[in-house]
């Protein structure tokens, strides 16, 4: 069975198949939920990052809730959480958190304890990162526990760096200054592609096959530039689709977005923009994207205007038969998250 859950603008959203359709409730209501994660290792178990209200963890996939780690976590902003596919602790996989100002932490033991990660923010170029919105303040935007390798992590900071750690955490590399994104705000690895880094950023898309030290930037078809959601199937490394907009102002405000789908595959030398069962880009709001991990060729996507389904590795797309309250129309969903069972 494949349960999702989604950060909704004001909460979680959890949704499990039935006859009819799909079956959802609302939790952790007034958090402002940031990021979502399942721990594949324990059915039930996942965690969300909210921004203001701390860390989350379930035990019974949304139905009740503990706030954890608040007297280690440095800030109520925890603007990312992530959970490694590989490297398994005391019971549970390893999960990393990352809040806002930029601090990241790491558990061992499914959210029990806390140890903050400080050779982050040794970094030279930390005293660089700057959030436009917010320029005094900056955030771990996204953790990306590498999916070869057990000791790699990956965090994207918004806005200022992509830097890693080859140890665990314990020591930090710091962003490549002559290549690779500077505003990244999804990353993604594959479990067929070691090495292989994918970017999706404010500055475009970028592609490593060396694990960052250097970088290409294939825009060829996109005609916008300003990079958010993206996934990769689970059994096709090749297979990439991203959400794209003209810039933030286009992205996040239903009334004013406009925003479209793109997918390229190792056929094609160009994106190709996706509308088949999508909504009208005006009016839709950023997509987040999610890949099966048991069904290759499977994406889920959810914006302002509902969620949907894609069988094919992203050709064509329906949307899923659920529950979307008018007030989620004007709502930017914030997470996408996958347990499959």
């Amino acid at each position: 069975m494949t349960i999702l859950m989604v950060g909704m603008h004001d909460s979680v959203l959890t949704l499990e198949p039935s006859k009819s359709g799909w079956d959802g409730r609302e939790s952790l209501k007034e958090t402002n939920p940031q990021c979502i994660a399942f721990d594949p290792l324990n059915s039930g178990r996942a965690y969300c990052a909210t921004f203001g209200k701390g860390l989350w963890k379930t035990d019974n996939n949304g139905l009740t809730w503990s706030n954890i780690g608040k007297d280690v976590i440095s800030s109520p902003y925890v603007m990312s959480v992530a959970v490694s596919s590989l490297n398994i602790g005391n019971k549970f996989n390893r999960v990393y958190a990352g809040t806002e100002p930029s601090v990241l932490y790491v558990s061992n033991d499914g959210g029990d304890s806390w140890e903050r990660m400080k050779a982050l923010n040794d970094l030279p170029s930390s005293k660089s990162w700057s959030f436009p919105p917010r320029p005094w303040t900056h955030h771990v935007r996204w953790i990306e526990p590498d999916a070869t390798n057990p000791d790699y992590i990956f965090a994207a900071i918004e806005a200022g760096a992509l830097v890693q750690s080859r140890d665990g955490g314990k020591t930090w590399m710091d962003r490549n200054e002559e290549q690779g994104p500077y505003d990244t705000h999804t990353l993604a690895t594959h479990s067929k592609a070691p090495m292989r880094l994918y970017s999706s950023a404010g500055d475009g898309y970028f592609e490593s096959f060396d694990y960052g030290k250097t970088w290409t930037s294939p825009m060829k078809g996109l005609r916008h530039n300003y990079l958010f959601g993206i996934a990769v199937d689970s059994g096709n490394p090749e297979v990439v689709i991203i959400s794209a907009s003209n810039g933030p102002s286009r992205s996040y405000v239903a009334e004013n977005a406009e925003t479209f789908v793109y997918r390229k595959d190792a056929d094609g030398r160009r994106w190709e923009t996706i509308s088949d069962g999508l909504p009208e880009p005006r009016g839709s709001t950023i997509t987040i994207f999610a890949s099966s991990v048991k069904s290759p060729g499977e994406f889920y996507a959810v914006n302002n205007r509902g969620l949907f389904l894609s069988t094919d590795s992203g050709c064509s797309w329906e949307k899923l038969d659920t529950s979307w309250p008018k007030e989620y129309l004007r709502q930017t969903p914030w997470a996408l998250a996958i347990h499959e069972r």
